[in-house]
């Protein structure tokens, strides 16, 4: 029986404009939406999932959109851009795609010995392709706008801006068991086995003008097994001095949120139940759902979300 999978679950950030979003991720990206819901927090906005063919762990993009938000300016203390794993076969097709889409990007260049292309969301969140061999590896999403042998297959990693790199190292190497791969610089890579949200970049640097807003990274999520695994880990933020929340009931995963020492928000996530608990595995993100508390006040929560069509 295969171990479970460390590395990232989901990473979620802030939006302007829900259709834009979508149009942006579903039609340009050609990811799939597996999640048309509400923010939990404030049922009155969207919350918007999107993921792989599978909708699997690792693959998991989510947006808070506020559409009178301000645009936000990343800083110290975050995680400042999200890398999405593509097969290595890919980089022609990806560079022609922006090409004919207007979206700018920059590269191919190195990442830590894979190529890779960087990019901005309508919302100027940093984005990356990293054409990787192994992503060929795993299933394409047939319903794609993208053919299917070139689509996302969930993340490659992410990049954290700090001022330093090891305190927050060292939660990820003793609790989500990453380790120190490369280092270059100011930048230092840390890998896991998992087949898809396996990379985390910490990169050190000064402090810098920041805003909160669109466009920014709002947290990080890293996968437990179970719930025992998610208690068990939440006792060892406790004992490194943290301070993590209790266990909150999300519906499809459970969570402990908790302030890594660098400043970024960190989130362990159950893999399961899955998005799926509440959908046909195949009819995944085509109406709002809603998590059973929030369902008796589904009427007053439909009238204040605008309509979204992928």
């Amino acid at each position: 029986m295969k171990s479970h999978q460390k590395g990232i679950h989901h990473i979620t950030a802030l939006a302007g404009d829900p259709q834009q979003n979508a149009d942006f991720y579903v039609k340009k990206l050609g990811m799939r939406l597996v999640k048309k819901s509400v923010n939990q927090d404030d049922p009155g906005t969207y919350h918007l999932f999107y993921g792989n063919a599978e909708a699997t762990p690792g693959s998991g993009m989510t947006f808070f959109p506020w559409p009178m938000a301000r645009q936000g300016k990343p800083g110290l203390g975050e995680a400042v851009k999200v890398a999405l794993a593509v097969p290595s076969v890919s980089i022609e097709y990806w560079a022609e795609r922006f090409g004919k889409e207007g979206i700018d990007f920059d590269g191919p260049y190195d990442r830590f010995g894979r190529q890779a292309i960087g990019f901005k969301d309508p919302d100027r969140m940093a984005l990356e392709l990293v054409f990787d061999d192994e992503a060929g590896d795993l299933p394409g999403y047939e319903n794609s706008t993208v053919p299917t042998k070139h689509t996302i297959r969930g993340f490659y990693g992410t990049t954290l801006f700090l001022e330093q790199h090891k305190p927050t190292a060292d939660v990820l190497k003793s609790l989500f068991g990453f380790t120190e791969a490369e280092n270059e610089g100011n930048k230092w890579h840390y890998t896991t086995n998992a087949d898809i949200g396996s990379s985390v970049i910490i990169e050190e640097g000064e402090p810098k003008p920041s805003a909160n807003g669109t466009g920014i990274i709002h947290h990080v999520a890293f996968r437990a097994e179970d719930d025992d695994e998610l208690k068990s880990l939440r006792e060892k933020v406790l004992e490194m001095g943290l301070s993590p929340s209790q266990v909150i009931d999300r519906h499809w995963f459970h969570s402990v949120y908790f302030r890594s020492p660098g400043g970024v928000l960190f989130e362990i996530a159950t893999d399961g139940p899955g998005y799926d608990v509440d959908e046909d595995p195949n009819k995944l993100g085509q109406k709002l759902i809603l998590p059973p508390w929030l369902e008796s006040k589904r009427e007053m929560i439909e009238k204040r979300l605008p309509e979204i069509t992928v």
